[in-house]
């Protein structure tokens, strides 16, 4: 019982030590102007740290186009995908290792580059536990890569794809 808990307490500093490495830098995205002036967030909140994803867009066929189900992403501290701080999944939500959570839902979008989902502006809906996510009232998505729904029709109604993509999370805390 002992070495569990002593594992137990491992596990959770190291998670503490990446998910203060993952919140160093605090500066805001920077946003292509004028085309996603409207992902910035409302005065008064700011950056309380940034994630990295590294996941899948899962996409489902109707018979005559792509529907999206939910994204399936890890998230790290760092551009690199090392310490793990957590994972992404539908709801929106994202969940830190420690337990916390926040759901969220979409506010806004622009995309920048044409060959990646969009850009993401996103308002708290819920949080819970402690950590990371306490508090969080917004989060931009930025700086993807690849994601889009498959071009070519899916082989039966039903079928799933998973489409490879990355970005970066950028969560907001009210400013007290």
């Amino acid at each position: 019982m002992k070495i569990l808990m002593l594992v137990a307490l491992a596990v959770l500093a190291l998670a503490s030590v990446q998910l203060a490495r993952a919140g160093a830098d605090n500066r805001a995205p920077d946003l292509p102007s004028p085309l996603c002036d409207r992902l910035q967030v409302q005065p008064g909140n700011k950056v309380a740290f940034h994630v990295y994803a590294l996941g899948v867009q899962i996409y489902r066929w109707n018979g005559t186009s792509w529907d999206f189900v939910a994204p399936s992403a890890r998230l790290f501290a760092d551009a690199e995908y090392h310490g793990e701080v957590g994972i992404h999944y539908a709801g929106p939500t994202w969940e830190s290792h420690s337990g916390g959570k926040v759901i969220a839902s979409r506010q806004e979008s622009c995309a920048p580059d044409p060959t990646a989902i969009p850009w993401l502006l996103l308002h708290m809906v819920s949080t819970e536990g402690p950590g990371i996510f306490d508090r969080v009232t917004y989060i931009q998505r930025v700086n993807t890569s690849g994601g889009l729904p498959p071009t070519g029709p899916g082989p039966f109604i039903g079928a799933e794809e998973e489409v490879p993509y990355t970005a970066e999370y950028y969560f907001y805390r009210a400013q007290n």
